[in-house]
Parts: C-alpha cells; structure tokens; sequence
C-alpha cells in the first residue's frame, strides 16, 4: 500500500485528488504538505488526510512531510501568469527552488517516486498546433520559466540519481472545487461565477484565443495511476486530450449548461498569455490507454452543479 504525500493538498487539484486517493485500495494513507497561502483548508473538509502546515523552502517542514512516504505528487505551486508578472521572484522561489528542495529532501528520505505539475505556458512562444513534448519551448512569463525548472528538474534527478519521476504538463484544468471571487481566478470558474451572478464577464482580448480544457477528475485519475504503476518518462507528458475551444466558444457553453444570458466585457490581452493553447496527446495515450477523457459539456455541468449548491459562495 502506498503512502502518499500531495504538496499544494490543500488546493483545487491536491483536494480533489486526496479523495480519489482515499477511495483507492493501491493508497494506504495520504499526507498533505500545503502553507494556505492559495489553498484552503475547507478543501479538505471531511477528507482524512494528515495535514503539514508549511512551506517547501523550509528543510524541517519538509522533513516531517517526507517522513515514511513512498511516493509524492507535487502540484504545490504559486500558480498563474498575472501573478508571476507581479511577483516574480516569489514564484521562482516557490516553483522552481521548491521543487529543488523537494527532490533532494525526497533523496535523503529515500521516497522513490516523484510526478509532478508543469504547466503548457512553457510553450510560450511557439506557435505549432498542437502542441508536442519535442517541440521547442519559448516562455513567457516568469511563472512559465518557473514551471520549465520543475520539470526539468525532475528529469535531472531521473538521469543524475535514479529517482523514478514523471512531469506532466497541464493544460488548463477545471472543475468543481475550483473557486472564483479574486483577481487570478482561472477562466471556466471566473465565466460561470459571473453568468450565475448575472455579472458581465470580462473576456480579456477578442475571444478567439483558444485553449485545451481538462477536467479535474480526469486529471486525478492519472496522477493516481502514475503513482500505483511508477509511470516514468524520459521526457515531460502533455496532459490534456488535444480539443480546442476558444473563449467565446466557452461562453456559449456556459450558457446553455447554466440556463442564463451572458454579457460579455472585453478587456486588454493580459501579458504573458499565449494565445493559442492544445495539446499533443500520443505520450499521453501510449503511458495511460485505458484514460476516458471527461467531455467538456459534461465537467462544464459537474462545475455548474458545484457551483449551484452553493460551496464556491
């Protein structure tokens, strides 16, 4: 039975990925490491994890997370491009030298599986659709940089010191649990929260960017099996289906799953952001056949309902 740690635990991904965990009879127990600063501990309401409060830059804090743990997925993270362009040294710190610091505490606690969270922003630049893993990276913005440095040092530590590791790149996750009400709120939450509100919706730029929406119990789902199989890849792993939606695309979705009228705002193209966004997804297939991507429509309902009971008020 595997113990488990999940940095960031107590965010979006981490929470909804300490239940799926639970449920599974592979995880004999979880511990989450999470200082709060952008998870909540209401996510793990009801969840029986054990809880480390601290930060990743902090060697004891580290140790008593690391403690008889076999294997970790680490999604702790300053997330967000807008962030980064306003803090950037704090997202380095916390993405990058955090990430460092976690492998090499993973080293002296002889944990023998690491996977963890980039980010599709390392793309950047380049404007090949879709995207593929051999394809050359171009970022953007210091959170994108931050990102490029956790994955690769993941692969360093696979080549350098036989830790068995694998880095995905996420795209756009989503889904219940995923609030809105600040500043960086990521778009479906942002959209649906302001349509349920009967707020205008602020489409930043024309709306015709694009993006490859994963949903979040999709995304639980293999991290799980990486961790009960010890998937291990040479290379970072797109983890996203290959679908394209544009902003204005989303709206309409929004739309017919809440039953309301939306009216939009257009806003300047933040910087940093790219403007297209899909993913390759042969790595992705050939490390996990058996994965049944969530439709869109259908998380898109599973979000609204979270959001209609009332738990992202």
């Amino acid at each position: 039975m595997t113990r488990l740690l999940i940095t960031g635990g107590a965010g979006f991904i981490g929470s909804n990925l300490a239940v799926a965990a639970l449920a599974s009879d592979a995880v004999g127990a979880v511990r989450v490491l999470d200082d709060f600063s952008t998870g909540s501990l209401r996510n793990l309401d009801g969840v029986d994890v054990e809880i480390v409060e601290g930060s990743l830059l902090h060697p004891d804090v580290l140790d008593r997370a690391l403690r008889n743990i076999d294997a970790v997925v680490h999604l702790a993270a300053i997330p967000s491009v807008p962030r980064s362009i306003a803090n950037p040294v704090a997202s380095h710190a916390a993405n990058a030298t955090g990430t460092l610091l976690l492998l090499e505490a993973c080293r002296a606690h002889g944990v023998s599986y690491v996977t963890a969270a980039s980010s599709s922003s390392v793309y950047g630049a380049n404007p090949a659709l879709p995207k593929h893993e051999r394809e050359w990276v171009r970022p953007l913005s210091p959170y994108a940089v931050s990102k490029l440095a956790t994955e690769q040092y993941l692969l360093a530590y696979q080549s350098s010191f036989g830790l068995d590791t694998l880095p995905f790149r996420f795209f756009n996750v989503y889904g219940p649990g995923q609030a809105a009400g600040h500043a960086y709120a990521a778009v479906i939450p942002a959209f649906v929260d302001a349509v349920l509100a009967g707020r205008p919706l602020t489409v930043n730029g024309t709306g015709t960017q694009s993006r490859d929406f994963t949903y979040v119990g999709t995304v639980c789902d293999i991290l799980l099996d990486a961790v009960v199989r010890r998937v291990v890849s040479p290379e970072p792993v797109n983890l996203a289906f290959g679908s394209r939606t544009t902003l204005l695309e989303l709206v309409g979705l929004v739309e017919e799953v809440t039953g309301r009228p939306a009216t939009l705002k257009h806003g300047p193209v933040r910087a940093g952001d790219v403007p297209h966004s899909q993913a390759d997804n042969a790595a992705l297939r050939a490390l996990f056949p058996g994965v049944v991507p969530t439709e869109l429509r259908v998380g898109l309902e599973r979000t609204v309902s979270w959001f209609c009971a009332g738990v992202a008020r």
